[in-house]
Formats: C-alpha cells, sequence, structure tokens
C-alpha cells in the first residue's frame, strides 16, 4: 500500500446493531493508550481503532525495554477494523505501532506532524516495516470504514494533538485525546474553542475524555509562561545551563532555542531522540527552516558561560544523555561544579526513583538543579477541573467515559462529570465491552486484554509463563545451580558441583554456602536407592527440593534452584 492523503472516498455500509466502546490499554493506567469503537451487530461489527500507545516497564517487569497492549482480541477481528487513527504523537499514543502494526494491517490516519514523527521511527528500526499512512489535515472530515471522523484542534505539549469526532448512526462521539485549554501553546494554534461549542450544538451522545489531571483544581498555566520563566533563569546563570525535557515538546524546545538567544548562549542538543524531533518539527513548519543549533561533538568548544544544552533524559532512562553525563559517561558532553541543570518536565508516576537517582549524580557533580518544585519551568499537558468544566460546558454529552488515568483520577472526573450535569457516567476500565448506544450506557461483555513486553528483540507475552516472572524471582532470591553425574546403575559419579549467584556466600556461622548446597546434594542422593536414581526427573526433583530448602534453613530465603543430572551409559 502507498501513502496517500485523505480524499473523504465514502464506504457505502448498512449499519445495524450497537455502538460500542473498549479499550485495550490507558483505562485504569496512565499510557499504553489503545481504544476500540464498534458499530454493527455483535456478530458482523466493523472496528475503529483509536491509538496504539505504549508505556515504560517498573520495578516488577525487569530486563524489558517498553510495555505493550496485547491485541489478540483485535488481531482476531482485523478483517473487520476499518482503521487506526492516531490523536498526536506522544509514545504513549503511538510508540506501539511499528511493533504491532503487522498484527493489525490495517490503513493509518494521522496528522501531518504524527504522520512524521511516525515515518521517522521507522529509520530506527531499519525501514523494515512500511506503513499505509494517510494524512489528514486538522479540521478536515474524513472516512474509516462506517465512521465519518473529524479531527478538532486542540492544545497539548506536543504539535496537532487531536480531538476526535465520530459520527455515526447511533449518535455523536468526541474522543478527546490529550488536551488542554492554553491561548497561547507558543508552536501551534490554541485549542478551537468555536468548533467545540459548535459540536456542542450539533449534539454529542458520549464523550471520552482525559483524566490525567481531574484531581487539580484551577487551570493549567500556559507554555508563553514558561518561556519567559526559562528565559528569566537562564540569564541569572553564571555557568553552562542543560534544559532536560520530553523530547516531543517542541514548543518548550523553542522556548530554549529563544531564550538561549536572549541570553546571548549557544544552544546544544544533546540525544538522538531531540534530533529527531527537531527536524520533523522544521519539515512540517513547526520549527523554523532556518532554525539553528550546534551538536553534541561542538560541545567541547564552547565557554561554559556561553552555553545552553538541551538534553533527553528527563525520567532517569538509562541510556538518555542526561542519565550518561550523570554518570560521567557521555563521550562529549560532560557537567561541572556550578552548572545549572533545568528538569524542564514533570516525574511521570513510577520513574521517581530512576529521576532521583539521576538528580543525585548531577548533585554529587555540584550542579545546581531546578524543577517545577523550585519554578515554573514546566506546565502540564492535561486539563485541571476548570478545564474539564469547560469542555463538558461546550460538549454537553449525554455519556461521559473518564479515559487516560488511573482509578483514582477517573472516578474524580466521573465525579466532577455529574457535577457538570451528565446523568450517564461510566467508570470502566481495559477489557470492559461498554455499549454506548442505543439505551442507557452499560457495560455488556469483556474482551481479551494483556501485556506484551518488547525484550530486546523479541515481542513476549506477559503471562504466568513469561521469562518476566522468572526473572522477578531472580531478583529477589537468587539462583543456585546444582550439576552431578550418574551412571547406569544409579551410581554417582566424579563429585557434584554447584553455581551460586546471587545468595549469601556464607552462612550466619561463617560457613561455605556451597558447601551447604553440596552436603545437600549428597544427602539427598544417598537416601535414594541406586535402582531408583536411574529415574532422572525423581533424582532432579529430590536434589532440588533438599538444597532448597538447607539454603533457606541458613538465610532464610528460598532461592531458585536448578538441578543439571547427566546419565552416561
Amino acid at each position: 500500500m502507498t501513502e496517500g492523503r485523505a480524499n473523504g472516498a465514502s464506504e457505502t455500509t448498512t449499519v445495524k446493531g450497537e455502538l460500542v466502546f473498549a479499550a485495550l490499554g490507558g483505562l485504569g493506567e496512565i499510557g499504553m493508550n489503545a481504544y476500540l469503537y464498534g458499530l454493527g451487530e455483535a456478530r458482523a461489527r466493523r472496528w475503529l481503532m483509536v491509538d496504539l500507545g505504549l508505556t515504560f516497564p517498573g520495578v516488577e517487569e525487569p530486563g524489558v525495554d517498553v510495555v505493550l497492549p496485547n491485541l489478540k482480541f483485535i488481531a482476531q477481528h482485523r478483517k473487520q477494523l476499518a482503521g487506526l487513527v492516531l490523536t498526536h504523537a506522544h509514545e504513549d499514543h503511538i510508540g506501539a505501532v511499528i511493533d504491532l502494526w503487522p498484527r493489525i494491517g490495517c490503513p493509518i490516519y494521522a496528522t501531518p506532524f504524527t504522520a512524521g514523527m511516525l515515518r521517522s521511527k521507522t529509520t530506527e528500526f531499519g525501514n523494515k516495516i512500511k506503513l499505509p499512512i494517510t494524512e489528514v489535515q486538522i479540521g478536515t472530515k474524513f472516512k474509516v470504514g462506517p465512521f465519518d471522523c473529524e479531527f478538532i484542534n486542540l492544545a497539548h505539549s506536543i504539535p496537532e494533538p487531536s480531538g476526535l469526532v465520530l459520527r455515526t448512526p447511533h449518535g455523536n462521539v468526541f474522543h478527546t485525546g490529550d488536551w488542554k485549554l492554553d491561548s497561547d501553546p507558543l508552536v501551534g494554534a490554541p485549542s478551537d474553542h468555536a468548533r467545540l461549542a459548535e459540536l456542542g450544538e450539533e449534539g454529542i451522545h458520549a464523550m471520552v475524555c482525559d483524566s490525567t489531571n481531574a484531581m487539580r483544581e484551577g487551570r493549567s498555566p500556559s507554555e508563553i509562561e514558561v518561556a519567559a520563566s526559562l528565559t528569566k533563569i537562564i540569564k541569572g546563570a553564571k555557568r553552562r545551563v542543560a534544559v532536560t525535557t520530553f523530547a516531543s515538546n517542541v514548543a518548550r524546545i523553542r522556548a530554549v532555542a529563544d531564550a538561549a538567544e536572549a541570553t546571548g548562549r549557544k544552544l546544544v542538543v544533546v540525544g538522538r531522540a531531540m534530533h529527531r524531533v527537531i527536524q520533523v518539527a522544521i519539515d512540517t513548519g513547526y520549527l523554523p527552516a532556518d532554525f539553528t543549533y550546534l551538536d553534541q561533538n561542538q560541545y567541547g568548544f564552547l565557554q561554559p558561560a556561553e552555553t545552553l544544552c538541551l538534553c533527553t533524559g528527563s525520567q532517569g532512562e538509562p541510556r538518555a544523555a542526561l542519565a550518561r553525563i550523570a554518570e560521567e559517561e557521555h563521550p562529549q558532553v560532560a557537567f561541572n561544579k556550578g552548572d545549572l541543570v533545568i528538569y524542564s518536565s514533570r516525574t511521570i508516576p513510577g520513574n521517581e526513583k530512576s529521576v532521583g537517582r539521576v538528580q543525585n549524580l548531577l548533585a554529587s557533580l555540584g550542579c545546581n538543579i531546578v524543577t517545577d518544585a523550585d519554578a515554573l519551568v514546566h506546565v502540564t499537558g492535561h486539563p485541571r477541573r476548570e478545564e474539564l468544566r469547560q469542555m463538558y460546558g461546550w460538549i454537553r454529552p449525554k455519556v461521559a467515559i473518564p479515559m487516560h488515568g488511573e482509578a483514582r483520577h477517573m472516578v474524580e472526573h466521573a465525579k466532577l462529570a455529574r457535577e457538570c450535569g451528565v446523568k450517564d457516567t461510566q467508570v470502566v476500565t481495559s477489557g470492559q465491552l461498554v455499549r454506548l448506544a442505543p439505551g442507557q450506557a452499560a457495560v455488556i461483555d469483556k474482551i481479551p486484554v494483556g501485556r506484551l513486553y518488547r525484550d530486546g528483540r523479541l515481542i513476549i507475552e506477559g503471562n504466568e509463563e513469561s521469562p518476566v516472572r522468572e526473572r522477578r524471582r531472580l531478583a529477589m532470591s537468587g539462583i543456585v545451580v546444582a550439576a552431578l553425574m550418574l551412571g547406569k546403575k544409579g551410581e554417582l559419579i566424579g563429585e557434584p558441583d554447584c553455581i551460586i549467584d546471587g545468595v549469601p556466600f556464607e552462612t550466619g556461622a561463617g560457613d561455605s554456602m556451597e558447601d551447604v548446597v553440596l552436603d545437600a546434594v549428597d544427602g539427598t542422593l544417598e537416601s535414594i536407592p541406586p535402582a531408583r536414581r536411574k529415574d532422572v526427573e525423581l533424582v532432579r526433583d529430590a536434589v532440588r527440593r533438599a538444597v532448597r530448602a538447607a539454603v533457606a534453613q541458613e538465610w532464610g530465603k528460598k532461592p531458585v534452584v536448578k538441578v543439571i543430572v547427566t546419565r552416561v551409559g
């Protein structure tokens, strides 16, 4: 399939049955957004997917690179999947597309900036995949199977965030995506208030709406305020300054570039992801064609007082630029005592330890650190309660479904929606199938959901059989491997051997833990009659249980135990 632009070509479909909604991720969590809308009778529904994002692993998922939604349900119905519509280019909304698109194989619809970001990501995978992307301008109406769609311009912390209107015979749905109300977002147009009000007049049956800041009262500050604050802070710095932020925040990139110009500093961009976003922003007109900056290779030629670095790694990512600098392992960039590091971002829940580790390393180098707790260096891209009230005042939906939030965020959002006059609110979790119309909204079924892990070059299931489960056990209690060789009559040949990893080498009495293991092996073999030792599985299981018990008695913890039994003859 080739890329093209939306032409509004229609698909003639007689629609019966119901309008339904479900999430494969994104409800009850922040991240991994993947939503489904279904139209028609249960056995013949056409489906539309909105967003296909990822989330990042926590401490309970050691070794995992990223976490992806399990598409088992929609992959089984891929022939009925009309398309995938992307609301914007954040990783939690498009990050799983390249990994998982082959499982669904449908057309993709996105605005030019989002399409550009998605294409640029394919280069990281060696351009091995060609995505059938149709570009759609914000404000354009387009057809995806039986769904009449329209992108509505909203503000967020990335260019071209789009609310999505779905017009169906069972009523209209407004899927907000991520948004806020910002009168001057610095890059891109502000939210289209007039069009939102028109939607309310047209009639919206259901609104599926961002819940991230539903617990925070007031309104979100503007990007223009952050830009002014950053310039003021940088102007007062005497040595080099580094700003770390989300690579996708083009408005923040521009604000830092403007601050560099206003303070007579040279902008140095450090981090591959930042370079990629800047190029896409230039290509799509969100940064000027003559936008100039220095590469990290030129960093060493600058004096500290003339240097302003823009770095990736605001979330403590171990391979990002800022972590490598803090660990003094970056090949071109180093910070010193008195340098200023500004965290122009918020810490995503779950990343606190990673961010704290990098900040402590920077502090050990003598750097001064400024976060959003110290000054106005970051604003959220999501609506606070007053903005939500204004949106409900415009849209006036009959049904409200909170999305993009943990349980507490969605519950508070539902309460606010009821205060705004929405009588039918549905707080649902991923996997619950909701009938939106006809009739009152209700959960009518469940669909399979789960997690997939990108683990190196492989995509693996996140179930109980996953190797990640075993890694968790290894991280908690280490491993003991015992090896022994038996002859054809069950006699022991040679001496048993063992390897201990992640387990204390000595007991509390100072004895060798290896001796504890080997004594357990010897004792177990002696207790098994030679004739029964011919049963390898019996020997392996008996030795495993004995070794585990012996180590537990000395250590108080039960390690993972593996036993290798070799038969000779």
